[in-house]
């Protein structure tokens, strides 16, 4: 089986996984795939809103799971993690919705709410809601302005081989971040 047959059959699920791990450019390129026809902007919608929901619920039970843990107690002494919980301390519904759209915040954000004394039940209802409106922009984005993003990233030969590339590059880049924050004091 050709990569191009491969990609196309595990679009969708290529899109959960990058808006998870990933999150904004894989999402517009999700669009992208959905403008070219490969699939519809509803599921593409929905993959990309669920990947991106349970990302942020796995962080944010982790935070309220292993609150104590040593390593999580180092998160905590970040100046990001401060920031983070400052601004959810002042506006806590606003800030579920805003996380993901501000760079720096998007991991540490639900990490940082697990901590705090949010309700379980709230923080999921409010995450469903943030994560569905977060995929419906960007993903229409990419829908919307399809022929121009293939303008400036180059001819899609079918197009969801950008998603598929976006989500290794998201994956790599996270990783390699992910080495380099273990390593700082």
């Amino acid at each position: 089986m050709s990569v191009e047959a491969l990609i196309a059959r595990f679009g969708l699920p290529a899109l959960f996984v990058g808006a998870g791990v990933e999150g904004e450019t894989v999402v517009v390129l999700g669009g992208v795939a959905a403008h070219h026809g490969l699939f519809g902007v509803g599921p593409a919608i929905a993959a990309a809103a669920a990947g991106s929901f349970v990302a942020d619920q796995c962080f944010f039970l982790a935070g309220r799971r292993f609150r104590h843990h040593p390593r999580v107690a180092r998160l905590m002494a970040r100046p990001a993690f401060a920031r983070a919980m400052t601004t959810f301390e002042r506006h806590p519904t606003g800030f579920v919705f805003a996380f993901r759209f501000l760079y720096g915040l998007r991991t540490v954000s639900p990490l940082a709410i697990g901590t705090s004394a949010i309700p379980a039940s709230r923080f999921l209802l409010l995450n469903a809601c943030a994560a569905i409106l977060w995929a419906s922009i960007f993903v229409s984005l990419g829908t919307l302005f399809g022929n121009t993003i293939e303008a400036v990233l180059g001819r899609l030969v079918r197009g969801v081989e950008w998603v598929a590339l976006a989500a290794g590059i998201g994956v790599a880049g996270w990783l390699i971040v992910r080495r380099f924050r273990h390593r700082a004091p």
